[in-house]
């Protein structure tokens, strides 16, 4: 039986190979081809019978991926509540892939909860301070070293939404209120009467945030760390790339005290990628939150057996 550990570094192997396939695929060798001759001509025909091959062995892997999901996520999750959060890049084929992860673990789905590209663009700091200073539940209080709005939002959020040790009972008329509140300012959507408190939480980007995306990755990475933090356990989780730069992961794991609260993972758009997300989350649970994926600051590909 191949192992976890054989099956990561083949995925290096293919990685590696894909680079050569990119540098293959740009307009330079498309230009030069018609020149070269007899030992130049071999070697692009080797590399394009190993990008071939590395077509072949990613697909293989995707496919193992596949075939061992069901026994490696089997009750991973069970008796655990799950809310799901999407960032406005977020792909919903990766989203819709997490959560069929989640459901295989044996977690009970309570949700989904979409943050808007007008609370990324942070142009109402004002109005968002107001409305969740006067969403926070009676009797409860947010954590004031949260000063920033993804922090001050995602700690609203998850004091409604996140169901931690000595979170207590919000009355219903509050819980919808604050909820209502967030959702009339366009800062959050959600479906009535489909989002429930969870105990875990699953943050869903996309690829990484472009150059001119301003503080939006700082937003969204530390909303990630304090909705988390109001729950069991929390990850989120992206595209391959979205560890680069000033995107959410790439801001977590520059953080410790937001790495501390979420784990992450960069690479939800493959197999293995939403496999890793589950066994993540459950190790989160546990109390180990963790970086993983291949981009930078990922300490390994999947948490340990």
């Amino acid at each position: 039986m191949i192992s976890l550990r054989q099956h990561a570094i083949s995925l290096v192997a293919v990685f590696a190979a894909l680079v050569v396939g990119l540098f293959l695929g740009t307009g330079f060798i498309g230009d030069k081809v018609n020149s070269l001759t007899g030992t130049s001509r071999d070697r692009l025909g080797e590399l394009n019978d190993q990008l071939d091959e590395a077509n072949s062995a990613r697909n293989a892997a995707d496919g193992f991926a596949h075939a061992v999901a069901p026994r490696l996520l089997k009750d991973q999750l069970k008796d655990r509540s799950v809310v799901v959060v999407t960032a406005p890049n977020a792909a919903e084929d990766d989203v819709t892939a997490v959560k069929e992860a989640l459901s295989a673990a044996g977690a009970k789905f309570s949700g989904q909860l979409g943050l808007t590209t007008k609370l990324l663009a942070d142009r109402e700091g004002d109005k968002l301070r107001s409305i969740v200073d006067n969403s926070i539940p009676q009797g409860k209080a947010l954590r004031p070293e949260l000063t920033d709005s993804g922090g001050r939002l995602g700690d609203l959020l998850g004091l409604l939404l996140q169901e931690g040790v000595g979170r207590g009972n919000i009355p219903g008329p509050e819980y919808d209120a604050g909820l209502q509140s967030v959702r009339d300012g366009g800062f959050i959507t959600f479906t009535d009467r489909a989002l429930n408190p969870g105990q875990l939480a699953v943050i869903v980007t996309g690829d990484a945030f472009p150059t001119d995306s301003g503080a939006q990755g700082q937003l969204v990475g530390r909303f990630a760390g304090s909705f988390a933090a109001r729950g069991l356990g929390g990850v989120l989780t992206g595209r391959v790339g979205s560890a680069k730069g000033g995107s959410p992961i790439a801001v977590v794991r520059a953080d410790p005290s937001l790495g501390n609260s979420v784990a992450t993972v960069d690479n939800v758009n493959q197999p293995i990628g939403r496999i890793t997300t589950v066994l993540a989350l459950r190790a989160a649970n546990q109390g180990k939150p963790a970086a993983y994926g291949v981009g930078s600051g990922a300490t390994a590909i999947t948490p340990p057996a």
